[in-house]
């Protein structure tokens, strides 16, 4: 059974259905004992960090899912859900996050994409764009060198630790779009709303265990 939690933000129903769709049995929960029993977690977010983090304590969710991570299960994380991981974020902030791992999070800016000598980008980044893969990752068996990924987000992470970056995509600036780090699996695009190729993806999430 995969959980996914439900902190009264994010498109929880899409991603429930995707996975439903490819065959995975799904929960909708913010239950911490049903978050900690199941199989694997998945941790949606479309929205804001500061309130994501809020809702997370509120509803007592933040120590359940430490747990469910240091008892080595499949964990996703998907956009905001890829965010809260990490110890802070500049959205409204700084605000601390999850703290599970080490890095922040930054705005887009289109200076920064001009420094790079390209034109100023939009905010936010809303749209399909590809990934390239950076290290072997089980979920990334069958992508092509040329995967396209749905995003829609203002922020990205920026890692301590580089040998946790899975996916890297450009915007302006090459960011990183996904991580790996031990049972965590996390990524700044929504597969669930990537057509084919997402539903590829959270197929062999499922099947991880």
């Amino acid at each position: 059974m995969i959980a996914v939690i439900d902190y009264g933000m994010g498109n929880l129903r899409s991603v429930q259905k995707a996975l439903e769709h490819v065959g995975a049995k799904v929960i909708v929960t913010n239950d911490p004992k049903l978050i900690i029993s199941a199989d694997s977690v998945v941790l949606p977010g479309v929205g804001a960090f500061k309130d994501c983090m809020a809702n997370l304590t509120q509803l007592k969710l933040v120590d359940p899912i430490r747990k469910f991570i240091d008892g080595g299960k499949p964990f996703l994380g998907i956009c905001l859900g890829l965010q809260v991981l990490f110890e802070e974020s500049e959205e409204y902030g700084p605000v601390a996050g999850l703290g599970i791992l080490p890095g922040k999070v930054l705005k887009f800016t289109s200076a920064s994409s001009e420094t790079k000598g390209g034109p100023p980008i939009k905010i936010p980044h809303i749209g399909w764009n590809n990934i390239e893969v950076k290290k072997k990752v089980p979920l990334f068996d069958k992508l092509g060198t040329e995967s396209y990924f749905y995003f829609v987000h203002s922020y990205y992470v920026v890692p301590e630790d580089q040998s946790m970056v899975a996916t890297v995509t450009n915007y302006g600036v090459e960011f990183v779009s996904g991580i790996q780090y031990r049972n965590i699996y996390a990524f700044q695009f929504h597969p669930e709303k990537s057509q084919t190729v997402g539903l590829s993806l959270l197929e062999r999430f499922s099947n991880l265990n």
